[in-house]
């Protein structure tokens, strides 16, 4: 073939301007965003997570949570995600901009968890989602590798659970959170993405002219 190294050549260099529209393109875009500073209440969006939230996404991530759980609330026409209590808005790219591996997901076996800590009514308490890491239920796996059960020595810790029926630990025994089941939950309960940006508040459709009218 007369001009096959100029075949290859053409390809190589469609394959060339493919992968830099699409990953150096993106990477332009959204590696300029920048926290959102709000004056009306002079503080920046989202907020950087503490100590113990950042380590705890590592747990998340090393658990395999987002095989289950999905971190991106969907727009309203795409899906009930808001109706469901899931968020009030859809995620947006700056949602993510402290995270180190954002956990968007890929299927939702459980419920979304975007905005885990700022649920509405109530948000979740920590003592329940430890409950429902050590004995797990009907669709959520336990995690007791998570938990030290010990011997109580003099005072029973703060920190232990209060367990009931074939979870309560053996007399004289406690059960207590050990440092990962600890950061994980202070990394869930960070999940807080109730602040309205302004690229996450829907597009209004012009009305559409009628005719006759300019």
């Amino acid at each position: 073939m007369k001009n096959g190294p100029l075949f290859l050549l053409g390809l190589f260099l469609s394959a060339v301007v493919a992968w830099s529209a699409i990953v150096l393109g993106a990477h332009a875009q959204l590696g300029a965003l920048t926290p959102w500073f709000d004056e009306g209440e002079g503080s920046s969006f989202p907020p950087r997570p503490t100590g113990l939230a950042a380590r705890g996404q590592l747990v998340y991530a090393d658990l395999g949570c987002a095989s289950c759980h999905t971190q991106q609330v969907r727009r309203p026409d795409f899906g009930s995600d808001k109706e469901r209590g899931w968020g009030d808005r859809q995620s947006v790219a700056r949602d993510y901009l402290f995270q180190i591996r954002p956990q968007i997901g890929a299927a939702r076996v459980g419920p979304d968890l975007a905005n885990f800590g700022g649920r509405k009514p109530q948000a979740p308490s920590a003592d329940a989602v430890l409950g429902l890491l050590h004995s797990g239920s009907e669709r959520h796996p336990a995690y007791p590798f998570l938990f030290e059960t010990r011997a109580i020595a003099g005072e029973p810790s703060s920190r232990a659970l209060k367990l009931s029926g074939v979870s309560a630990p053996a007399s004289g025994h406690e059960v207590v959170p050990t440092e990962r089941a600890q950061t994980l939950v202070a990394y869930l309960l960070n999940l807080n993405s109730t602040y309205d940006y302004p690229e996450a508040k829907p597009l209004v459709k012009a009305p559409a002219k009628q005719e006759g009218k300019k």
